[in-house]
């Protein structure tokens, strides 16, 4: 072992290389454009500067107001981002706490034009199925703020205090169009109409092909159905859905009876003691779907013998599934099913938030500041995702196991954690990283991809 002498050296190194393309990804947007007019100040740190900053955080995985400090004397910071100057913990904490409710629709604006950019002269793969749909993703999540007395935070459906923000993620690779928060003991279907309002209007606007909205049984309604055939007809778009039926007080048992006793049912034995038929019905449901794709259901009735330890039951058990769709009839039973299963996809997304980027527990006591907060959490994970897709799955990347999708904890870990040296030569500002960087060629190939839109 050898036993190094500790030693400041008198030169700009920075653990956060990656910020680099936070700062350009913005700039592209020109975000002091948008908001300076808007928004000016008569003196002090600009509003513009005020939310890269608090992007800059949400991205090195900081969500607390007072991790700002460590910043305040970054000149790598300040020029990576484009700030006149850095705020302190207590401006940044009180201009969020203002200007909250009038900025909650200047970030969608953000972020739509960051999912409208494009990338060396090509648009942003979100992911489309194989059966040609791009995916839309809503569901609701729980953070859990337990022991706070934080404005809003009620008993969420798992039993703990906290919020229950409304996701809505667009294709398989887990863009965020939308991060709503919710009070605690908002139901998973109310005022889902407003996120459909917003979302599917930006998803179709990025997105050339036909769109496939799943959600859970939490948001089975009619109503809710009803206005995603608002909005496909308003977008002039096909807009399907698959959405989890919510048996309520429908009669199983007399229903699985029916169907036991049925000689033209087909059963499929999953394994000993547990088979499983299929069936779908046309539905009448009024304004809901089209002529040439009516609304219809999938059942999916499975009897249980055995039950899962291996002991025989005395009697049956059964569990009635139904899944309610406008996809065309050539789409089967077990393939809309299937479509629904990967809709579970999107669980892992809702973990990137609240681990990888520290938000389980928001940092304001105030809603409005905390609504803000995961709206700018909805862009800084845009942002995320696009340096991974663009940088860690390329043949000279860091050594990594083959994958269509990277976490934003790799992100992270890999390129936003690259060690960089700020040099100042020739008139010229550079980035200088390690001679042993695994990151550097992907890292370098990226940052000339993001020439000016």
């Amino acid at each position: 072992m050898t036993d190094f002498l500790i030693k400041k050296l008198p030169y700009d190194l920075s653990s956060h290389g990656g910020l680099a393309f936070i700062g350009k990804y913005l700039k592209r947007i020109n975000v002091p454009a948008l908001v300076d007019p808007a928004f000016p100040v008569r003196s002090g740190v600009a509003n513009s500067d005020i939310l890269k900053s608090y992007l800059a955080l949400l991205c090195m995985g900081k969500s607390d107001f007072d991790a700002i400090e460590s910043f305040r004397g970054n000149d790598f910071f300040m020029r990576a981002l484009g700030l006149g100057a850095v705020a302190s913990s207590p401006t940044l904490r009180q201009r969020m706490d203002t200007h909250a409710a009038s900025w909650f629709d200047l970030v969608p604006q953000i972020n739509a034009l960051l999912l409208a950019s494009r990338i060396n002269g090509q648009p942003i793969d979100f992911g489309a199925l194989d059966c040609g749909y791009t995916p839309v993703d809503l569901d609701t999540f729980v953070m859990d703020n337990s022991g706070t007395h934080k404005e809003l935070v009620g008993r969420t459906y798992t039993g703990v205090d906290g919020y229950c923000p409304c996701a809505v993620y667009l294709g398989t690779m887990g863009y965020c169009l939308e991060l709503a928060l919710r009070p605690g003991v908002q139901h998973s279907a109310c005022e889902s109409q407003y996120n459909f309002e917003r979302a599917l209007p930006l998803a179709a606007s990025v997105v050339t092909g036909p769109l496939l909205m799943r959600i859970d049984s939490g948001c089975c309604s009619i109503a809710l159905m009803q206005e995603i055939r608002v909005q496909e007809l308003a977008l002039q778009r096909e807009i399907a859905f698959i959405i989890k039926w919510n048996p309520r007080t429908a009669p199983v048992e007399t229903i699985a009876a029916r169907k036991v006793a049925d000689a033209d049912t087909v059963w499929d034995s999953v394994r000993a003691g547990k088979r499983q038929c299929l069936w779908q019905e046309t539905l009448d449901l009024p304004d809901v779907g089209s002529a040439a794709n009516p609304p219809r259901r999938i059942y999916r009735l499975t009897e249980r013998t055995i039950d899962k330890h291996g002991n025989a039951l005395l009697l049956p058990q059964y569990v009635l599934e139904g899944w309610t769709t406008t996809l065309p009839g050539k789409f089967g039973c077990e393939e809309v099913i299937a479509l629904y299963c990967d809709h579970a996809t999107h669980e892992q997304f809702h973990s990137e938030f609240k681990s990888d980027m520290d938000l389980q527990r928001l940092p304001s006591g105030k809603f409005d500041t905390n609504y803000l907060v995961c709206q700018l959490a909805a862009v800084a994970m845009n942002l995320l995702r696009l340096i991974g897709q663009n940088t860690l799955n390329e043949p000279d990347a860091p050594v990594r196991h083959a994958a269509k999708r990277r976490r934003i904890k790799t992100v992270m870990q890999e390129v936003m954690n690259v060690a960089a040296r700020m040099i100042h030569h020739a008139g010229r500002w550079v980035l200088g990283l390690g001679q042993n960087e695994a990151a550097f060629a992907v890292f370098e190939r990226h940052y000339a991809q993001l020439r000016p839109a």
